[in-house]
Formats: C-alpha cells, structure tokens, sequence
C-alpha cells in the first residue's frame, strides 16, 4: 500500500511498536512506572473484562466506549452471563483506521483519519452508519458499533454492528472534495466491507449521495454491487421509506411510550434537538399523530413557539440550507436551553451525550425518547431514572433507520422492489414488536428501559455466539 493503514483484529492483537521513551520506562532498573499507553488502549479494558459483582455508580468522565460498556455490564449482570462470554460479547472484531488525504487546489496535502470498527458479526453481517465530523474518532467508533450490536439484536434482524467515519467538517469542504475524500477512504476500506461483510450507511453528515459514491467506488472492485451500503438513492437501488425511516421509527415507539405513561399523545408538548434527517421526520411524524412540536434546533441554535411550530415550513427552510433559526414568529433558543423546557416529550436527536450530569436534574420533560446515539451519559441515566423520569434507549427508538435498511439490503439480493407502503407496515411491525420485549422484561426484571434492551439484546447475540461456536 501507498499509504499507512492500521487494521487491528481481535483476538491475538499485536503489540503496537514501543517508542524510544516507552523502552526507556520497561527498561530494568527504571522503577515501577508503567509504560505509557495510548488512550485508545486503556479504554479497551471496560471490554476485557466481565462486569463486577456489584453495581457501581457511573463515573462523570466515561468516554463512549466506556459508557456502552457500562450499560452493558448493568445488563449482563442481570443475566448471569459467564464471564469469558461477557468479554467476547463486548470486544471488537476488527478496528480499521486509514490515513485518508486531500490534494488541495493549492498543491497542498491535508490529511484526515478514517475509522471503521466492526463490533460483531455472529448474528449476521455487520452494520451500521459512516459520519463525517471533526471529533469522530476510535472510541467513538467502538462504542457506536457495539451499540449496533445491540441495537439490531433488539429489533431481531440478521446483523451485527459496524460504525465509522473520517474526522473531517463537511462544511470545510466543496461536494467535489467531498465526492474525492469518499472514494479514497472506500478505496483503503474496500476489502472489508461488502453484502455479506460489513454494510454502511448514512449518519451525521453523510447522506444518500455519500452513499451513491460509495457504490460507484467499490464496484469499480467488486462490479456492481449495490448491497454494499443501505439509505442510497432509488436510482442506484435504494428503499421506499428508507429516508424517513428513523423518524417514522422514533414516532411509533413515542406514541407507545407515551401510551404506556399516560400521555395523550394528542396535543402534548414535544421538544426535538436536532432537526436534520432524524429530527425532522421524528418532529413531522410526531406533529401529524397531534403532537404539539414546541420546539426545535439545529447547529446555529434552536427556536420556540408555546402554540407549536409549523413543522412542514421548518423542514422547507432547512430544505433549502438554511438554518431553523431563520423561521419567522419564533422564540430564539438555545439548543442547552430547549433540553430543559416545560414538555411533555424530549426528543434528543442530535449528537452523543447532550443530557449529562450538570443538566439531568434540570430536565422537565416526563418522557425522554433517544433519537440520536448515545446522547444520555450513564450518570444523567441516573440521575433520570431517580426523578422518575422515562428513557427509552437510542438502541430501541432510533432502530427505524436499520430496519428499514435491513428491508433495502434484501431488495437488493432479491433484485425485486417493495412499495412504500409495505416497508412503512412491516417497520411499524418490527418496531411494535420490539418494544413489547423491553417493556415486558422491564417490568419482569423491575429496571429500567435501556438496561431491558441490553437484555433482550444480549441474550439474542450471546445464543448466536454459543451455537455457531468459537
């Protein structure tokens, strides 16, 4: 290869190269110090080994990874799992990080890093999104792709989970350096992923034309594949429904929570952060059942109108490019801001960890549903679930999006297309019936949400593990 690329499999991961000062603290006679190791490494121990006996409370700090592994062991305890399968359950297959450079109109280089984690694969291929932004990293990776994980296990579908991106801003760059910058990073990653291997698809920043490229590049490889990823357009072989899938996702199992916690869904306040893909159909989906769609927000910051925003004009201007912020009549408001309004729902749907310690206990929303990933810290679940407040967990309410995905990929291998009205129904199937087996094993367990998912899903991986064997 013409450029440096790291591929990590476990097990039997190879040390990585110890540099001059790292031999200099192993060498005899150089006292107790420890030898100095990435970050990346030392997150890695939350995976190589079992839960503890007892529960402990969350730290502040946790990375993402960290925290997944938090949830996990909660969980797992729970089960009574035995301890080596705890660390085979939890431990990546393959880590994948390329070097991924940009040739600029100038004749200089920059150089980006792109990641591909692919967490589990006894349950089917791996899956789950590519997302370009400045602070995607490897931890970040491993912890997105073990919720994939879990989060197809949960709605029982035939995968396992994969994630990855490039830590680059997309607003950086012209849709030619972002075409270019795709098909290097596919052309480095290309003999890894594939149908029956590892299948991306959109996240932050990445869309069904990042997908359209990316099956142009890997069938220059492999001839026209277009399995290889899911969320493309329907030119190159993508799904009815597949774009609003997540949203449509997130407004089911919000009208069944709600149901289940005495909310008339009718006329009840929601607050949504985040108004791309995902927040703007959760809020379109949610405001057609009669939900009354407060407010919302983007990057540039969010609005608010107590008598409920028009929902169609937002999604018109953001259409257009243009920020939520520049809607007229509306309140100006701070994306902290709109996480402690006076709602009856709140629907987190933008990045990872916005409800964190310092702002849990200010959070009035009687019902929070998960639209983006990771976006509550295990310290604000805490502190959430002792003000009785209810979660339902990213890897339930937000499972819409690989669902539907699951529906796309079988089209595919079938060569034969659905209408949009049979995918719409069996996603509202798929997502019934999946709610109904965390709910009912939190009430059999007595705990909370998030931990019955990692239940439900947990068992369904680990029974795959024991049948197929080491």
């Amino acid at each position: 290869m013409s450029m440096e690329e790291t591929v990590k499999e476990s097990p039997g991961t190879e040390a990585e190269p110890a540099d001059e000062s790292t031999e200099r603290a192993t060498a005899p006679g150089h006292g107790d110090r420890p030898p100095r190791r990435a970050t990346e490494r030392e997150t890695l121990k939350t995976a190589e080994s079992p839960a503890s006996k007892d529960e402990m409370p969350p730290a502040d700090d946790m990375t993402p990874f960290e925290a997944v592994n938090y949830q996990f062991d909660c969980a797992a305890r729970r089960l009574d799992l035995p301890h080596n399968l705890q660390v085979a359950l939890k431990t990546p297959f393959r880590e994948v990080m390329v070097e991924v450079p940009l040739a600029n109109e100038d004749g200089s280089i920059r150089t980006f890093h792109g990641y591909r984690v692919q967490h589990n694969n006894a349950r089917g291929p791996m899956k789950g999104g590519l997302r370009y932004h400045p602070d995607v990293d490897l931890d970040e990776a491993r912890a997105l792709a073990s919720l994939m994980t879990w989060k197809t296990a949960v709605v029982d579908i035939p995968y396992g989970g994969g994630k990855g991106g490039i830590d680059v801003d997309p607003r950086e760059l012209t849709k030619t350096e972002k075409e270019r910058i795709t098909r290097t990073f596919v052309d480095r990653i290309h003999q890894f992923i594939g149908p029956n291997e590892d299948i991306p698809a959109p996240d932050v920043n990445t869309d069904a034309q990042v997908m359209a490229w990316i099956v142009d590049e890997y069938s220059k490889f492999e001839g026209f594949t277009p399995a290889v990823v899911t969320g493309k357009p329907l030119e190159v072989g993508g799904s009815p429904g597949r774009e609003s899938a997540t949203g449509r996702g997130v407004s089911a199992i919000t009208a069944r929570a709600a149901a289940d916690h005495g909310i008339d869904l009718d006329g009840a306040r929601v607050a949504v952060q985040g108004f791309g893909n995902v927040g703007s159909w959760s809020a379109r989906f949610l405001a057609d059942q009669g939900a009354r769609i407060v407010a919302v927000s983007d990057v540039d910051g969010g609005v608010f109108d107590g008598d409920g925003l028009d929902v169609d004009r937002l999604m018109e201007i953001t259409g257009a490019g243009d920020s939520v912020t520049t809607v007229e009549g509306a309140e100006p408001i701070s994306n902290d801001d709109l996480l402690t309004l006076d709602v009856d729902i709140l629907v987190p749907a933008a990045l990872g960890g916005v409800l964190h310690r310092w702002n849990a206990r200010n959070v009035r929303a009687r019902l929070v549903v998960e639209g983006a990933n990771a976006p509550t810290t295990p310290a604000a679940d805490a502190l959430l679930e002792e003000r009785g407040v209810t979660v339902v967990p990213d890897i339930l309410a937000n499972a819409g999006g690989v669902t539907v995905s699951y529906f796309e990929w079988v089209q595919n291998l079938q060569q034969f297309r659905w209408t949009e009205e049979k995918v719409d129904e069996e996603l509202v199937a798929i997502m019934s019936r999946a709610y109904d087996a965390v709910r009912d094993t939190a009430a059999e367990h007595r705990t909370s949400l998030r931990t019955a998912a990692f239940m439900v899903a947990i068992q369904r991986v680990a029974k795959a593990v024991q049948v197929r064997g080491v």
